[in-house]
């Protein structure tokens, strides 16, 4: 006995009234898909999951993308890549922005900023080169760190030992907006200026008086002794 589209739908996914005009349940099997896929989706596979023709898809879908803007929602029902997806407007990208990047720095600690900062100006870099420079073990850090997502073993050193290499990944990507690397600000943009640094070795810098202070309690001392 051969088995019909109604007989193998889902329950709550029946699309047969779709030929008489009735887009509903279409429309909410198409919302509830793409609300967690998570890359563009193609009208061709979301009709073979309806087992509706992907033109039918298509129309939907338009129709769909129209009455969210018509209502001035805060997301999108876009076609990008070849496919559909949800996504924030871009009306509302500076508060999405702001969100994306304040929950990012309450979820990490600053010694995982510090080092993740390293990970995406460096890669590809060892563990080893990222404790050389922080000064501190960080196999806990880097674990978390690719835990989470935001960095991966993008390689193997070739030299003695073999090490792991470790780059960003595209979640990283993702969080802060860039489409690679390359458009992260450039370092030269966090060095100060001369008098700032001047500023600075300034307020290290022993003076005279100091220097004077500092001998004749060293000399106090070595009399104690």
């Amino acid at each position: 006995m051969s088995t019909t589209a109604d007989d193998s739908a889902p329950e709550g996914g029946d699309h047969s009234a779709v030929e008489g005009g009735d887009h509903t349940e279409l429309r909410r099997t198409l919302e509830a898909v793409l609300m967690v896929a998570e890359e563009p989706t193609e009208a061709r596979l979301l009709g073979e999951l309806c087992e509706v023709k992907p033109a039918i898809v298509e129309q939907v879908l338009a129709s769909m993308a129209a009455t969210y803007e018509s209502e001035g929602r805060g997301f999108a029902l876009v076609n990008v890549a070849g496919g559909w997806r949800f996504q924030s407007h871009e009306s509302q990208n500076a508060y999405v922005e702001r969100f994306v990047l304040t929950g990012q720095s309450a979820r990490l600690s600053a010694a995982a900023l510090e080092t993740l900062a390293i990970v995406a100006y460096k890669q590809p870099i060892s563990r080893a080169q990222v404790a050389a420079i922080r000064g501190v073990n960080v196999d806990g850090v880097i674990r978390t760190l690719t835990q989470r997502g935001y960095i991966a073993e993008i390689g193997q050193d070739p030299g003695p030992g073999q090490a792991s290499l470790f780059g960003t990944t595209s979640m990283f990507l993702e969080r802060l907006g860039l489409n690679s690397v390359d458009e992260l600000p450039s370092l030269g943009d966090f060095i100060p200026e001369a008098d700032v640094v001047e500023q600075l070795e300034r307020g290290l810098r022993i003076e005279d008086d100091d220097a004077e202070v500092a001998a004749a309690e060293v000399a106090v001392a070595d009399s104690g002794d």
